[in-house]
C-alpha cells in the first residue's frame, strides 16, 4: 500500500490531533472522528484526594501521565518535598509542564512503564486519569516503593454517527490514544487496518484483540506508514 492511497482516522478529542498529522505520510488522506472527550475533575475534588493520602507532603516522586493533568500539577507539588522531581509521559506533557515554570527530570515515551526504572525514590506520586493502567504503579509497589494514585480527569466515550463509523470500517491506520477510545473503536475497524498507539499500555488493550499494532508516537511514523501494506 503506497502512501497515496492511505486512509488514516484519527479519534483524539478535537483540537489534540494536529501533532499527529505532522507525523503522516505527505499524501495521506486524514479524517478526524473524536471517540472521547475529556471531564476534567474541580481543583478542590484533587485537593481532597491528595489530602486523603498518608503520604501528602513527603512526595519525593511525581510522574504526571498526560498534559491533560497540567492544571493539576501546582496541587501535586505542594503536596510534595521541595526537591520532588517530576516525570513525564511523552513531549506532550513535558511542554505542558515546562510551559508552566516545571522542570522534568525524566521523561518516558512510550508509556509510563518506561520511567519505571528511572524513578529511584519514593514515596510516588502519580497523577492521570481516573481509568489509567496499574502497570507503572504494578511495578513500583513491587520494588516497595509507596504510591499514590490521585486521579485528575476522566474520558467519556462519544458515539460515532453512521458516517464516522463507515470512515473508521475504511480505514488502514486509525490512531487510538487510550483504551476508552478502542472500547468504542473496536466495532468498527476492519481487521487489516493498523492501529497506532501511543506506547506498550494501550498496545496491550488494543493486541488483545486485533493482531495489526504499531506501537509509539513520534516523527518516525511517517517513515513507518508509508511502508505499511
Amino acid at each position: 500500500m503506497g502512501p497515496n492511497s492511505l486512509k488514516v482516522v484519527l479519534t483524539r478529542e478535537a483540537g489534540k490531533n494536529d501533532s499527529l498529522e505532522d507525523w503522516l505520510p505527505q499524501d495521506a488522506s486524514c479524517t478526524e472522528v473524536p471517540l472521547t472527550s475529556t471531564r476534567y475533575y474541580e481543583p478542590q475534588q484533587v485537593m481532597d484526594a491528595l489530602e486523603k493520602s498518608d503520604s501528602r507532603g513527603r512526595f519525593r516522586s511525581l510522574v504526571v501521565t498526560s498534559e491533560r493533568s497540567r492544571a493539576y500539577v501546582t496541587l501535586a507539588i505542594a503536596s510534595s518535598t521541595s526537591d520532588v522531581e517530576v516525570f513525564s509521559v511523552g513531549p506532550a506533557t513535558t511542554a505542558a509542564l515546562e510551559s508552566q515554570g516545571v522542570s522534568v527530570h525524566r521523561q518516558g515515551d512510550g508509556g509510563s512503564l518506561t520511567l519505571a526504572g528511572e524513578i529511584l525514590r519514593g514515596p510516588v506520586l502519580v497523577l492521570g486519569a481516573r481509568e489509567m493502567r496499574d502497570d507503572l504503579v504494578d511495578v513500583l509497589r513491587e520494588r516497595g516503593f509507596d504510591v499514590s494514585i490521585v486521579a485528575c480527569y476522566e474520558t467519556v466515550a462519544l458515539v460515532p454517527t453512521e458516517s464516522e463509523q463507515a470512515l473508521l470500517r475504511a480505514a488502514d491506520v486509525v490512531f487510538i490514544g487510550a483504551p476508552s477510545a478502542w472500547t468504542v473503536a473496536r466495532a468498527f475497524v476492519d481487521a487489516r487496518a493498523w492501529i497506532v498507539v501511543p506506547g506498550a499500555s494501550t498496545g496491550a488493550v488494543v493486541a488483545g484483540e486485533h493482531e495489526r499494532v504499531i506501537e509509539g508516537w513520534g516523527p518516525h511514523l511517517r517513515q513507518r506508514l508509508a511502508s505499511v501494506e
